[in-house]
């Protein structure tokens, strides 16, 4: 497996030069030549594997043995997965209103990112111990990416991790898991701004192709393409929780709803189901809403960050969407670069009409207020005595209200 740009300026490079990578020297995301499809035979037999079997089922298909080899690859999975608290590290809730809630958050820092950052984290550290190399990882935080991102390399003596968070704009508790590590290579600073403010000069440091080799610098945010290779299987194993056990073998379509930020995990989403699964994808943000809004309108154009409950997915300038409309037009890299130049200049991107029409077709969307939030983890302990976080009700939101419609016909 080989991988290239979304803007089409590099393109041949194997795992381990995308791991190291980030952003592409052409300013792209890298993704792969090919997407490897999964046919109806191997679903069937992937439906009783484990969340962790699949994990080596998915990564398999995009690391060559050349690269990792796969008992090796399988073991480094094993060693990132051991510390997560539930035996199925991502077990099902079932609940009322017939909601199904996949926990993510049994990780060390209770957050969904520990689960492909400390795959990625073992990555690193393979190679690394390999080539007698060290790095510098650089990391941008809304919140959750930064305390994952420390948890999955702290001790590691080839790494060094620099993680920049927005001052107050972070939950208490995810800001104490950031400053209060004490290894020696951890450091952690607070800025002034949003998030989305701080990846300006992040994305600028790496576009420095001199400055970024010189000083091994890297990052493990989600433009880190294993980070989105890993999550891909929270969408299997998902499938696979919730679609019906047929005597016919049939695979029935499942709808997925995705609380998104950074547009990273809704990004492994797409990828599944170019891959073949049988999902129906749904993007739901807070009120930081240019993934509802390209989506419904075709409108990708920056707006305001403003401060929310679910304070993780303040984003309004999604990297990932670049992956996203580089899937929805064919993997056409260079229509991909023409647009993401207007949108650098200009800050608004109107998507064209084609575009459009085969976004919507990937995926339906909706945007929650602070207000629906605090109504929805209300309605879910009413009713089941379970506590969502806020991140999780903006998604619980939009199945409430699917799920009062149609009752309602």
């Amino acid at each position: 497996m080989k991988y290239t740009s979304t803007r089409g300026g590099v393109s041949d490079v194997d795992f381990e030069g995308v791991l190291f990578a980030g952003f592409a020297r052409d300013g792209g995301l890298f993704m792969p030549e090919r997407i490897p499809k999964v046919n109806k035979e191997t679903l069937t037999t992937w439906r009783s594997f484990s969340y962790k079997e699949l994990v080596k089922e998915i990564c398999s298909l995009f690391v060559t043995p050349e690269a990792i080899p796969r008992h090796e690859l399988h073991g480094l999975i094993d060693k990132a997965l051991h510390r997560f608290r539930h035996k199925d590290v991502v077990p099902m809730s079932r609940l009322k209103s017939g909601l199904n809630v996949l926990e993510m958050w049994h990780g060390a820092t209770l957050a969904f990112k520990d689960l492909a950052m400390s795959c990625v984290g073992q990555f690193l550290d393979y190679f690394l111990k390999k080539n007698n190399r060290h790095v510098n990882i650089l990391v941008g935080t809304s919140g959750d990416t930064g305390s994952a991102a420390i948890e999955s390399v702290r001790g590691i003596p080839n790494i060094d991790i620099t993680v920049l968070l927005p001052h107050g704009r972070c939950t208490e508790v995810q800001e104490r898991q950031m400053t209060t590590v004490i290894e020696d290579n951890v450091h952690v600073f607070s800025v002034d701004g949003t998030s989305d403010e701080l990846d300006e000069p992040i994305k600028k440091l790496f576009r420095d192709t001199e400055f970024v080799k010189k000083h091994n610098l890297m990052s493990t945010n989600s433009v880190n393409w294993a980070r989105v290779m890993v999550q891909i299987a929270h969408f299997f194993y998902g499938y696979f929780q919730c679609a019906p056990t047929q005597v016919d073998d049939a695979l029935p379509p499942v709808e997925i709803v995705v609380p998104t930020g950074g547009a990273g995990n809704i990004t492994a989403g797409c990828i599944a189901q170019k891959m073949g699964l049988p999902i129906q994808l749904v993007a739901v943000v807070n009120s930081n809403d240019i993934i509802h809004r390209t989506v419904q309108r075709g409108d990708f154009s920056l707006g305001d960050t403003e401060m929310t409950l679910a304070s993780a997915m303040d984003i309004q300038e999604p990297y990932n969407m670049e992956r996203i409309l580089w899937l929805a037009a064919d993997c056409d890299s260079a229509k991909i670069k023409e647009m993401m130049k207007e949108f650098n200049e200009n800050k608004s991107l109107k998507l064209p009409q084609e575009l459009h029409i085969r976004l919507l077709e990937m995926m339906k969307s909706c945007s929650v207020t602070d207000d629906n939030i605090l109504q929805t983890i209300r309605r879910c302990w009413e009713e089941n005595q379970y506590l969502l976080c806020p991140h999780s009700a903006v998604a619980v939101f939009y199945h409430y209200q699917q799920f009062d419609c149609n009752r309602n016909v």
